[in-house]
C-alpha cells in the first residue's frame, strides 16, 4: 500500500510541471548536443514508441478490470514518450531542424 502510495504522489506532482507528469523521467537537457538527423531518427522512434503504447493501453481498456492494469503498466512510460517528444520538438524548433523528411524526387517531371 505504501508503494501504491508513494507512486500516485510521484505521478500527481508531476502534473504541476510545465512539460506533463512525464517530466519526472525525462532529461530536459538530453538534445542540447544532438544533431538534426539523430533527432529524426528519435522522432521516428517516438512516434512508433507512442504508437504502439496507446494501442495497448486501448487493449487493455476493452476488458473489465485492463484499464487499471493498463495504466498502471503502460501509463508511466506513455507520459514519458509524450514529454519527450515535446522536449524533442522544443530542441528541434530551437535549432531549425525538421523532424519529419520532406521528401524531394531527384527526377524532373516532363
Amino acid at each position: 500500500m505504501t508503494l501504491l502510495c508513494v507512486g500516485a504522489s510521484a505521478t500527481l506532482s508531476g502534473c504541476g510541471l510545465g512539460n506533463g507528469p512525464g517530466s519526472l523521467f525525462v532529461d530536459p537537457g538530453r538534445y542540447s548536443a544532438t544533431h538534426c538527423n539523430e533527432m529524426a531518427a528519435r522522432w521516428k522512434y517516438l512516434r512508433d514508441r507512442e504508437k504502439s503504447l496507446r494501442n495497448l493501453i486501448d487493449k487493455a481498456n476493452e476488458s473489465g478490470g485492463g484499464a487499471v492494469i493498463g495504466a498502471l503498466t503502460y501509463r508511466t512510460d506513455y507520459e514519458s514518450v509524450l514529454t519527450e517528444e515535446k522536449l524533442l520538438q522544443q530542441a528541434a524548433a530551437e535549432k531549425k531542424c525538421e523532424l519529419t523528411q520532406a521528401y524531394q524526387s531527384d527526377q524532373t517531371i516532363r
